[in-house]
């Protein structure tokens, strides 16, 4: 367990204006991303078959929620993230390039280390759109990144309209790095440590290419080999001053085609997906080309509503001390 404290910190909003802020960052947020990005909404699962591999595999070692299911006498599997199902949703709905989805994402991520911006229970904007092979570059996420942004400004600037207490703070502008650059800017600092200089210096930074080793011969962050391309993905953080760090609010990417697909599963030393049937819809071409992302829902909150503690956003489990902790400084958890 790990916790910062602002000093003399008072929250901005009562527990029920909270209540109602929450609402309508959500529902702003949602209309402006579906709007800027071209989206519409779909229904998703909340669980998968294991043996479908359509289960996010995160950084590889995180352990999903397992239960059986008494009528199909088989387990499924509480979903980490729709990075998959996404992309098969849209081949089977119909989509065309240029359209796309997106859908309320929620998770459980029992293995997750718990402090002031992580949670066992996950809820993002998941989205996810057609393109075609000549989109597969750096501008098109880019672009979409920016299209992120706005609909977060737009969200932010409504949220200080209703609420006096409130007041604006995210940079007009995102500034794009590539991880290697961000690796050759800040050169003696760990990665984590290069987000947050980053952030400060810049107010919102897009990070890209997360995945595979930099000149250092480390990476960046680990990513599942299966799903983003290495090359054409990305972080946006922002700096949120009243922890002193960066915040990661949404994770992005072109997905993996057929050759990018190989190349990442034999570098990770994951070959043995082939045999699933997603990977083999990929591998045979069987799939749309997409990008996609996930957006942090409770993250969003915490960030516009100015909160210690995204349990001020968001209803979850915490440990003892933790609640105890929080509470003797005026942080009140859901």
């Amino acid at each position: 367990m790990s916790l910062e404290f602002p000093e003399q910190y008072i929250p901005r909003l009562d527990v029920l204006e909270t209540e109602i802020a929450i609402k309508l960052a959500k529902d702003t947020f949602e209309r402006e991303l579906a709007r800027e990005l071209g989206l519409m909404r779909v229904s998703a699962p909340l669980f998968v078959r294991p043996e479908t591999g359509l289960n996010d595999d995160l950084n590889g070692v995180e352990r999903p929620v397992q239960f059986d299911v008494l009528d199909i006498h088989s387990d499924v599997q509480i979903v980490h993230s729709l990075a998959k199902w996404k992309r098969l949703a849209l081949k089977r709905y119909g989509f065309k390039p240029g359209t796309g989805l997106y859908t309320d994402m929620n998770a459980i991520r029992r293995d997750e280390e718990l402090d002031n911006i992580h949670s066992v229970y996950v809820d993002q904007w998941d989205w996810e759109k057609v393109i075609t092979a000549a989109d597969r570059t750096l501008a098109t996420l880019y672009s979409a990144a920016k299209s992120v942004m706005i609909a977060l400004r737009t969200t932010e600037r409504l949220l200080v309209s209703r609420f006096s207490p409130l007041t604006p703070f995210l940079p007009e502008e995102i500034t794009f790095l590539t991880s290697q650059e961000l690796e050759d800017r800040y050169p003696a600092l760990t990665p984590k440590e290069r987000e947050d200089a980053a952030a400060k210096e810049f107010g919102a930074v897009f990070i890209s290419q997360i995945g595979g080793p930099l000149r250092s011969g480390l990476a960046h962050d680990g990513r599942a080999p299966d799903y983003d391309d290495w090359l054409l993905n990305g972080d946006i953080l922002v700096w949120y001053p009243l922890l002193g760090h960066a915040l990661e609010l949404s994770s992005m990417g072109i997905r993996v085609d057929a050759a990018a697909l190989s190349r990442q599963l034999t570098a990770a030393g994951c070959d043995e997906r082939r045999s699933l049937p997603f990977h083999r819809m990929l591998l045979q071409d069987r799939l749309p080309l997409t990008m996609g992302g996930g957006i942090g829902q409770s993250r969003i909150c915490m960030l516009l509503l100015y909160k210690a503690h995204i349990g001020e956003v968001q209803a979850s489990v915490w440990p003892d001390g933790m609640i105890e902790a929080c509470e003797a400084r005026g942080i009140h958890l859901l």
